[in-house]
Protein backbone atom coordinates (compact mmCIF):
# COMPACT_ATOMS: atom_id res chain seq x y z
CA UNK A 1 0.00 0.00 0.00
CA UNK A 2 1.40 3.39 -0.98
CA UNK A 3 0.72 5.73 1.92
CA UNK A 4 1.97 9.06 3.20
CA UNK A 5 1.62 10.99 6.45
CA UNK A 6 1.81 14.78 6.11
CA UNK A 7 1.97 16.68 9.39
CA UNK A 8 2.64 20.01 11.00
CA UNK A 9 4.18 20.28 14.43
CA UNK A 10 5.07 23.24 16.61
CA UNK A 11 6.54 21.62 19.73
CA UNK A 12 7.33 18.18 18.29
CA UNK A 13 4.34 16.31 19.71
CA UNK A 14 2.40 16.00 16.45
CA UNK A 15 5.63 14.96 14.74
CA UNK A 16 6.09 12.11 17.23
CA UNK A 17 2.56 10.87 16.51
CA UNK A 18 3.11 11.20 12.73
CA UNK A 19 6.33 9.19 12.94
CA UNK A 20 4.69 6.46 15.02
CA UNK A 21 1.87 6.18 12.46
CA UNK A 22 4.27 6.25 9.52
CA UNK A 23 6.54 3.61 11.02
CA UNK A 24 3.56 1.39 11.83
CA UNK A 25 2.31 1.67 8.25
CA UNK A 26 5.80 1.41 6.77
CA UNK A 27 5.35 4.67 4.88
CA UNK A 28 6.96 8.07 4.60
CA UNK A 29 6.04 10.96 6.87
CA UNK A 30 6.87 14.51 5.86
CA UNK A 31 6.42 17.95 7.40
CA UNK A 32 3.79 20.06 5.66
CA UNK A 33 6.47 22.54 4.60
CA UNK A 34 7.92 19.88 2.28
CA UNK A 35 4.55 18.74 0.90
CA UNK A 36 2.85 19.82 -2.29
CA UNK A 37 -0.11 18.53 -4.29
CA UNK A 38 2.42 16.47 -6.28
CA UNK A 39 3.19 14.56 -3.04
CA UNK A 40 -0.23 12.89 -3.14
CA UNK A 41 -0.05 11.52 -6.69
CA UNK A 42 -0.33 7.74 -6.79
CA UNK A 43 -1.21 7.31 -3.13
CA UNK A 44 -3.67 4.78 -1.78
CA UNK A 45 -3.75 6.36 1.68
CA UNK A 46 -3.15 9.92 2.86
CA UNK A 47 -3.05 10.81 6.54
CA UNK A 48 -2.97 14.45 7.61
CA UNK A 49 -1.95 15.53 11.12
CA UNK A 50 -1.92 18.92 12.79
CA UNK A 51 -1.92 20.49 16.21
CA UNK A 52 -5.23 22.09 17.09
CA UNK A 53 -5.11 25.90 17.07
CA UNK A 54 -8.39 27.57 17.94
CA UNK A 55 -10.34 24.52 16.82
CA UNK A 56 -8.57 24.45 13.45
CA UNK A 57 -5.54 22.92 11.83
CA UNK A 58 -2.40 25.05 11.88
CA UNK A 59 -2.14 27.85 9.33
CA UNK A 60 0.51 25.93 7.39
CA UNK A 61 -1.75 22.87 7.18
CA UNK A 62 -4.75 24.95 6.15
CA UNK A 63 -2.66 26.53 3.38
CA UNK A 64 -1.54 23.10 2.17
CA UNK A 65 -5.08 21.72 2.17
CA UNK A 66 -6.25 24.75 0.21
CA UNK A 67 -3.55 24.06 -2.41
CA UNK A 68 -4.89 20.60 -3.27
CA UNK A 69 -6.96 20.76 -6.47
CA UNK A 70 -10.57 19.62 -6.27
CA UNK A 71 -10.99 15.94 -7.10
CA UNK A 72 -7.27 15.18 -6.59
CA UNK A 73 -7.98 12.69 -3.82
CA UNK A 74 -10.33 10.43 -5.80
CA UNK A 75 -9.63 6.76 -5.07
CA UNK A 76 -7.42 7.75 -2.12
CA UNK A 77 -8.36 6.71 1.42
CA UNK A 78 -7.94 9.59 3.84
CA UNK A 79 -7.62 10.00 7.58
CA UNK A 80 -6.79 12.86 9.91
CA UNK A 81 -5.40 13.29 13.38
CA UNK A 82 -4.68 16.16 15.69
CA UNK A 83 -2.98 16.85 18.96
CA UNK A 84 -4.47 18.91 21.76
CA UNK A 85 -4.08 19.55 25.45
CA UNK A 86 -5.71 17.39 28.05
CA UNK A 87 -8.24 19.20 30.20
CA UNK A 88 -5.68 19.20 33.02
CA UNK A 89 -3.30 21.22 30.80
CA UNK A 90 -5.89 23.78 29.74
CA UNK A 91 -6.55 27.10 31.37
CA UNK A 92 -10.10 28.42 31.74
CA UNK A 93 -10.14 30.32 28.42
CA UNK A 94 -8.74 27.35 26.52
CA UNK A 95 -11.49 25.12 27.95
CA UNK A 96 -14.10 27.59 26.73
CA UNK A 97 -12.50 27.82 23.27
CA UNK A 98 -12.35 24.02 22.96
CA UNK A 99 -15.99 23.81 24.00
CA UNK A 100 -16.95 26.29 21.30
CA UNK A 101 -14.56 25.48 18.45
CA UNK A 102 -13.63 21.82 19.01
CA UNK A 103 -10.60 20.17 17.47
CA UNK A 104 -8.79 20.11 14.13
CA UNK A 105 -9.16 16.51 12.88
CA UNK A 106 -12.97 16.54 12.65
CA UNK A 107 -12.54 19.53 10.32
CA UNK A 108 -9.60 18.18 8.34
CA UNK A 109 -11.34 14.92 7.42
CA UNK A 110 -14.38 16.56 5.72
CA UNK A 111 -12.00 18.84 3.82
CA UNK A 112 -10.13 15.78 2.51
CA UNK A 113 -13.45 14.20 1.58
CA UNK A 114 -14.54 17.35 -0.25
CA UNK A 115 -11.42 16.94 -2.39
CA UNK A 116 -12.54 13.45 -3.40
CA UNK A 117 -10.99 11.34 -0.64
CA UNK A 118 -12.82 8.43 0.92
CA UNK A 119 -12.61 8.29 4.71
CA UNK A 120 -10.60 5.37 6.04
CA UNK A 121 -12.45 3.23 8.57
CA UNK A 122 -10.74 4.87 11.54
CA UNK A 123 -11.47 8.36 10.12
CA UNK A 124 -10.12 10.93 12.53
CA UNK A 125 -8.47 10.77 15.91
CA UNK A 126 -7.12 13.11 18.57
CA UNK A 127 -3.98 12.57 20.63
CA UNK A 128 -3.30 14.27 23.93
CA UNK A 129 -0.46 16.43 25.19
CA UNK A 130 -0.13 17.35 28.85
CA UNK A 131 0.30 21.09 28.27
CA UNK A 132 0.74 23.61 25.49
CA UNK A 133 4.25 22.39 24.73
CA UNK A 134 3.76 18.79 25.82
CA UNK A 135 4.97 16.22 26.45
CA UNK A 136 2.57 13.68 25.02
CA UNK A 137 0.32 12.01 27.53
CA UNK A 138 1.61 8.56 28.51
CA UNK A 139 0.50 5.85 26.09
CA UNK A 140 -0.26 8.15 23.13
CA UNK A 141 2.45 6.68 20.90
CA UNK A 142 1.00 3.21 21.48
CA UNK A 143 -2.48 4.54 20.77
CA UNK A 144 -1.24 6.10 17.52
CA UNK A 145 0.23 2.78 16.44
CA UNK A 146 -3.05 1.02 17.21
CA UNK A 147 -4.96 3.64 15.22
CA UNK A 148 -2.62 3.08 12.27
CA UNK A 149 -3.29 -0.67 12.48
CA UNK A 150 -7.04 -0.01 12.33
CA UNK A 151 -6.56 2.11 9.23
CA UNK A 152 -4.32 -0.45 7.54
CA UNK A 153 -6.61 -3.34 8.43
CA UNK A 154 -9.57 -1.66 6.79
CA UNK A 155 -7.91 -0.99 3.45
Amino acid sequence: MKALVIYDSVYGNTEKIAKAIGKELGCDFIPVGFASPVSIKGLELLIIGSPTHGGQASQAMQKFLASIPSGSLKRIRVAAFDTWMTKEGQDFLTRIAVGIFGHASPRILPKLQSLGGKAAAAGSEGFFVKGKEGPLKDGEIDRAQEWAKKIAGAI
